[in-house]
């Protein structure tokens, strides 16, 4: 049959990224706990155009991360873009994952268990001089205002946040060990199951850890840092007040 993808194109145009976006596929992740997980991810795979081809083979995206999904390591993924540049002729592929991952916790009085959910992401490239692999955490938590404790003679005003850790690859990690990074540096964690003594011990122990936006950035940075493993990496936070119609907001990052 005509290949007319690889058809020559006289425009003499080179397209950066082109391939497929927004597929939802079933992968199978490294579960610290459970040795596996499966899971539904968003899939993103790109690969650059020389401009002497008028198309791109799009199926070849889909037949490649297909052998791969299985175990969506980080280095099947590397090996997974080799393939894909390999296979398309292509300077540079990319990959962009996004996906829900689930960590059961055992609440802190009752020791009752239920399932947190977290949005995390894998961002690759590979090209002809190496590779690169950005690993992200999205981690609800909650905050207890420190100026408002300090001024106020009843209680003080709180609000659930949201924190992305992104670590550049470095030696190997688990995506539990980001979440407790980013849990122990708040007020408090989330839980989806709480007891009457639960929700005492949370309540009680948030008040006595107050953080600002700036205070929650900073302790995931010092923390990330002192690990030594990550050549880059950044911390973002978004706390939703709960006594402004807008949110507090605070990004650090090592390059």
């Amino acid at each position: 049959m005509v290949d007319v993808q690889s058809m020559k194109d006289e425009r003499r145009i080179p397209i950066q990224k082109v391939g497929v976006k927004g597929a939802r596929y079933p992968i199978v992740l490294r579960d610290k706990a459970a040795q596996i997980q499966h899971t539904i991810a968003v899939v993103n795979l790109y690969a650059d155009l020389p401009h002497e081809f008028k198309g791109t083979h799009m199926s070849r995206f889909i037949e490649v991360f297909e052998e791969y999904r299985h175990d969506i390591s980080v280095q099947r993924i590397l090996a997974m873009l080799q393939k894909i540049r390999a296979g398309l002729n292509a300077e540079t592929a990319y990959c962009e994952l996004h996906f829900p991952y689930f960590i059961e916790k055992a609440a802190p009085v009752s020791g009752q268990k239920s399932i947190m959910s977290y949005d995390c992401s894998y961002e690759a490239k590979v090209f002809e001089q190496g590779h690169s692999l950005v690993v992200g955490v999205c981690v609800p938590v909650q905050t207890v205002c420190p100026c408002s404790k300090a001024i106020s003679i009843h209680g003080a005003h709180n609000q659930r946040g949201i924190v992305t850790l992104k670590v550049s690859l470095g030696p190997f990690f688990w995506l539990e060990d980001m979440v407790a990074i980013v849990e122990d540096s708040a007020s408090a964690d989330l839980y989806t199951l709480l007891k009457r003594d639960d929700e005492k011990f949370v309540t009680e122990r948030a008040y006595e850890r107050p953080r600002f936006v700036e205070d929650l950035v900073r302790e995931v940075y010092l923390r990330v840092e002192k690990l030594g493993k990550f050549p880059a990496f950044s911390v973002e936070a978004e706390n939703f007040e709960s006594i402004h119609n807008h949110s507090a907001y605070a990004f650090v990052e090592k390059k």
